[in-house]
């Protein structure tokens, strides 16, 4: 939950979350699946086809009713049925892109990939077996809120479907993927998620990029099981590492594509600039807690006050202020003084 950093018409943000594949480069199709109730609209799936081994998907979608009809819609608009689904490359563990991709393997026997850095997670789910946000919760708890917390856990029950979590058949690193002619360069961008990952096509001049860069919002940060110590500071530095590689069309896992990775990652770098200057200002000459300095910042495209958010945003909202005192505190612009389980910060003299 962060301030977007671009402008956009409204008719431009939600025409590309309609049904129906996009082709973006030939044999390079994009397909909105639905997300229901969710205040993201869609993901965005990708389907390579002209490759040996069949269809090759990049993420797999939520496992729901509606999206596994709107892609067996959309592939049918494009010659092709579920059953020549051979891989599904998927960025991160998050529902909306891991879960449909094992209901998929159940069904068809695909071959379900997934970034190494997200078997500890992984396994969380499994020991923990809970969709409640705990480490989120966690943070609102050393943030002080402990209201909230209590708030946001009353939203969730005991349906947890542990099938849903299956581990994926190969665990990814750095590496090169080989599928026919086409090769696929999988780079490791923590920060959204440990594991989080992105895949580069060099020759084609194409990343699809997950949540890791997204064309009109930044990601939450560390929104995970087992979140590591600094998770903003792992999202900068994965930013930054896009900025070494050769710029390339933008495919992003939420919203249009975009013409260069490198001018959306600059953006990104700096919005995330102006809210570390914001948050150092919020402290001021004051020892506060995240959910105290959350509550003088702007938030969503409207710059509304923290009150004016839901429940749940408000977490999002606080986690985040979290993750920018804890990178000012690493740069030795903040300290931290942790006191009965609760972390207040407070600015260190220039």
């Amino acid at each position: 939950m962060t301030t977007p950093t671009t402008r956009t018409s409204r008719f431009d943000r939600g025409r590309w979350a309609q049904a129906g594949p996009e082709t973006v480069h030939p044999g390079v199709h994009r397909i909105p699946l639905p997300l229901p109730e969710d205040g993201l609209r869609a993901v965005n799936i990708y389907a390579l086809e002209g490759l040996t081994e069949g269809l090759v998907l990049i993420d797999g979608g939520w496992s729901i009713p509606e999206s596994r009809k709107a892609l067996e819609d959309a592939l049918a608009q494009l010659g092709h049925d579920l059953g020549e689904i051979s891989h599904v490359l998927v960025t991160h563990i998050h529902r909306d892109h891991y879960t449909q991709a094992v209901e998929l393997r159940r069904l068809l026997g695909s071959q379900v990939y997934l970034g190494a850095g997200e078997r500890r997670g992984l396994e969380l789910l499994g020991e923990l077996r809970t969709d409640e946000p705990v480490s989120s919760l966690s943070t609102l708890r050393r943030a002080g809120a402990h209201d909230l917390a209590d708030r946001v856990a009353s939203m969730y029950d005991d349906a947890f479907d542990v099938t849903v979590w299956e581990v994926p058949d190969r665990w990814l690193g750095a590496e090169e993927l080989r599928f026919g002619d086409r090769r696929l360069t999988v780079v490791p961008t923590p920060g959204h998620t440990q594991g989080h990952v992105v895949y580069l096509d060099q020759a084609r001049g194409l990343l699809f990029s997950g949540d890791h860069v997204l064309p009109h919002i930044t990601p939450s940060i560390g929104f995970e099981l087992g979140a590591p110590a600094l998770p903003l500071g792992d999202y900068l530095d994965s930013l930054h590492l896009m900025t070494t590689l050769a710029d390339a069309r933008l495919l992003p896992a939420h919203g249009p594509v975009g013409d260069s990775v490198h001018a959306r990652v600059g953006e990104l770098l700096a919005h995330h600039d102006d809210r570390l200057a914001e948050t150092l200002a919020a402290l001021g000459g004051r020892t506060r807690t995240a959910y105290e300095v959350a509550g003088e910042l702007g938030w969503t495209r409207r710059r509304v006050s923290f009150a004016e958010l839901g429940v749940f945003d408000r977490m999002l909202a606080v986690n985040e202020t979290a993750a920018h005192l804890d990178v000012l505190v690493a740069r030795g612009r903040a300290c931290r003084i942790e006191a009965d389980g609760v972390d207040s910060y407070a600015a260190m003299a220039a």
